[in-house]
């Protein structure tokens, strides 16, 4: 008998906090918060989020905790098949496909990468992609398709002042198109950076860059990104980006906020207002339901 009540007992608590969890998430999700799927981040967890306003998208980014920056290689696997576990596809809550974002590829560098000796430290590639995974997983950067990467694109297509860079193609990517004003080509060390990525003379993806030693020093950065004056895709661009650290819940945030509708041929259906309490699976009386349930077990 002991031991059923201990059982219940512990099965309550567990049954607790489940549903308090689901309680604070179907909360953010009536203020317009939505999560994708937590992934394996080093010694800890990340995962997507998009935040909408009536829904209308407003941000979107990931976020990971502090333990993430922990467990992580020195130095870069020699064997692609390693390399490749370093970088992380991570889906998008549903709720963001109106962004016309389709995907998030979180990269970690160990020993940085070209060109040196500017990104030669340890930091994260956060690629927020505009293209489908089934699209960009052909981009091989070789031969004919080399030159399709870096296809020079129309005047517009990238913010003033933007160039793309010589020989910085890479499969599954694109070319990148950097900022020559950018504090790292002026004599000053990298910390971070916002990176345009191109593929067939188009925008595919927008990548801010981190360094490592830029995290662990926990500050809080939001820095307006300039936007191209000519768009081949409707969706939502994005006007800031920001890297913060919140010391309560000790988690990392990388986020595209400022969203603006940009790009040919607009559609209303986009951007049309949804009710943010159908995403509240629990129901109105969630939150009551923690006590219920709890009193359920130990009463089995």
């Amino acid at each position: 008998m002991k031991r059923f009540v201990v059982a219940a007992l512990a099965m309550a608590a567990l049954s607790s906090t489940q549903v308090a969890r689901a309680c604070e998430e179907c909360q953010l999700n009536k203020s317009g918060m939505y999560f994708g799927q937590f992934t394996i981040l080093g010694n800890g967890t990340v995962r997507t989020w998009t935040k909408l306003n009536k829904g209308v998208p407003q941000s979107l980014g990931l976020t990971f905790s502090e333990s993430a920056l922990d467990g992580q290689p020195q130095k870069m696997p020699a064997k692609l098949q390693d390399q490749l576990k370093l970088m992380h596809r991570l889906q998008l809550p549903k709720e963001a496909a109106r962004t016309g974002f389709t995907e998030i590829s979180l990269d970690y560098m160990p020993e940085g990468h070209e060109p040196k000796p500017l990104y030669t430290v340890p930091h994260f590639d956060i690629h927020f992609y505009r293209m489908p995974w089934s699209e960009r997983r052909k981009i091989s950067a070789e031969g004919a398709d080399l030159k399709t990467c870096e296809k020079k694109p129309e005047a517009g297509i990238l913010p003033a002042g933007y160039i793309v860079a010589p020989r910085a193609a890479m499969p599954q990517m694109g070319a990148h198109a950097i900022n020559p004003k950018s504090p790292e080509f002026n004599g000053k060390p990298f910390t971070h950076t916002l990176i345009y990525g191109l593929y067939d003379g188009k925008v595919n993806f927008i990548e801010p860059m981190v360094a490592i030693s830029f995290l662990r020093e926990k500050k809080n950065v939001s820095q307006p990104i300039a936007l191209p004056t000519k768009f081949t895709q409707w969706g939502f661009y994005p006007t800031r980006y920001s890297i913060s650290f919140d010391e309560n819940r000790r988690e990392y945030t990388f986020a595209l906020e400022g969203l603006v509708p940009r790009g040919p041929a607009v559609k209303k259906a986009a951007v049309k207002q949804v009710s943010t309490n159908k995403a509240c699976t629990m129901g109105k009386g969630c939150c009551a339901m923690k006590s219920k349930t709890a009193a359920k077990a130990v009463k089995s």
